[in-house]
């Protein structure tokens, strides 16, 4: 890259010499210089090093027919076919800069997206751990349960889904719990069927817990705030 880059510098001030030394220069010169110079600042010669030599060789061809034989219209034909190719080369560059910011954008949102599946994950283990702490509790206290008990009685144990519905507001229906913070009961109780509690499929039947603590549903409440923040 650098011997590279050190061939065009020398090949561009000893073109400038030159010209300084002659008379009108051919119409396509000074356009087909500068497009070499900046194709040279934007990567051309790595990531297209055998197009960018064939650039070079042209180019120079031309400046031979101009210094040497003092033939300006071989030479101008020689720099507009420089110019073509510079062209070309130009929109490949470009072409190639731009797929590479879609792939890295595409690795963005890839490990955006793997973040998220992974506090989903964390947030279902707390959750089936705080389940297993209340189940425990509830064996090793069941006086200080049956106490506590949330008497619901005549309401329904199963509830079918209707389009546009979440968790939290089946929770919140009178005829559920009214109460719409205690959705993860609810969540629990069909984890076969139910990933994310604010996505539900219309006709869904899921079972409706009635028979829990009143310490579940304090855990339920706190896990709902949680949720909510993140």
């Amino acid at each position: 890259m650098i011997q590279t880059a050190l061939q065009v510098f020398c090949i561009l001030i000893l073109s400038a010499i030159l010209a300084a030394c002659s008379g009108q220069l051919p119409t396509w010169r000074s356009r087909t210089v500068s497009f070499v110079e900046e194709l040279g600042r934007n990567e051309a010669a790595d990531l297209f090093p055998e197009e960018y030599r064939s650039l070079l060789d042209t180019y120079e061809h031309g400046e031979a027919l101009y210094h040497v034989r003092k033939d300006d219209d071989g030479a101008d034909r020689y720099y507009q076919l420089a110019f073509q190719k510079a062209e070309m080369l130009q929109s490949e560059v470009i072409r190639v800069k731009k797929e590479r910011t879609a792939e890295k954008q595409r690795l963005i949102e890839e490990l955006a997206a793997k973040a998220d599946e992974e506090r989903r994950v964390r947030a279902e283990t707390e959750l089936l751990e705080q389940a297993q702490q209340s189940a425990l509790a509830v064996k090793s206290a069941p006086s200080a349960v049956k106490k506590n008990k949330i008497p619901i009685t005549l309401q329904p144990t199963s509830y079918t889904v209707r389009r546009g519905e979440t968790l939290p507001q089946i929770s919140a229906r009178s005829e559920i719990y009214n109460d719409s913070s205690l959705w993860p009961i609810i969540f629990r109780a069909n984890r076969d069927q139910i990933r994310d509690p604010k996505r539900l499929w219309p006709g869904q039947v899921i079972t409706i817990p009635r028979n829990f603590s009143r310490i579940d549903a304090d855990e339920a409440r706190r896990y709902s705030v949680r949720n909510e923040q993140k």
